[in-house]
């Protein structure tokens, strides 16, 4: 958030924290805005909540919307980084930033966590903002350790592609990847699908 209102100009109508939740819901039922409001009165009496705002009208939405709609321009204005797209256990996404940040400062001290993503599903863009001592292999290593640690994925929405084809051996076993090549020449004998992409022959 801090990136985006100084990139974009975007500020939070709410109080500064350490999370940002957006939350779209829609119904064809009554009793929508009610239950929101229900909802969010009571992370307030749990202190699970610091602050909270419901939008009041589509324009509002749309000003909310353009917060996270930004997060990727306002990180690239800021400067270089190395992008991640993991997925880990939903319950454990609190503890994988905590293990991930410390496993970078220790491992590559100076770097910036921009983490965001789909909390509903464990899917986190952990994008780190680097300088040019900084080495993408070793953030990349960095990263990916911990999310194995956790039985995560180094893949999550994006796909290996060939940027990953390299971390991808690194974190299955040969049986798995031999498997994987076996049914890709048995399906594409010729090598005509995504050639280099996931599966290098």
């Amino acid at each position: 958030m801090q990136l985006v209102a100084k990139h974009a100009g975007l500020k939070a109508p709410i109080a500064e924290g350490e999370w940002f939740v957006l939350i779209e819901a829609a119904s064809s039922l009554a009793g929508l805005r009610e239950a929101a409001e229900a909802m969010l009165g009571s992370a307030f009496e749990q202190e699970i909540a610091l602050d909270g705002v419901i939008a009041e009208s589509g324009a509002q939405a749309a000003q909310l919307w353009a917060l996270r709609e930004h997060v990727t321009e306002s990180e690239a204005r800021e400067g270089k980084s190395v992008k991640h797209d993991v997925s880990v256990p939903l319950t454990e996404v609190p503890r994988f930033l905590s293990k991930a940040g410390e496993a970078l400062a220790a491992g590559a001290p100076g770097t910036r966590v921009n983490a965001f993503g789909h909390l509903g599903d464990g899917n986190i863009h952990y994008n780190i903002l680097v300088g040019a001592e900084h080495d993408a292999g070793t953030v990349n290593r960095i990263v990916h350790d911990v999310v194995a640690a956790f039985g995560g994925s180094i893949s999550a929405e994006h796909g290996i592609g060939q940027y990953r084809v390299g971390e991808l051996a690194r974190y299955r076993a040969s049986a798995e990847m031999e498997l994987a090549r076996t049914i890709k020449r048995a399906l594409d004998p010729d090598n005509r699908f995504n050639p280099g992409k996931v599966l290098l022959p």
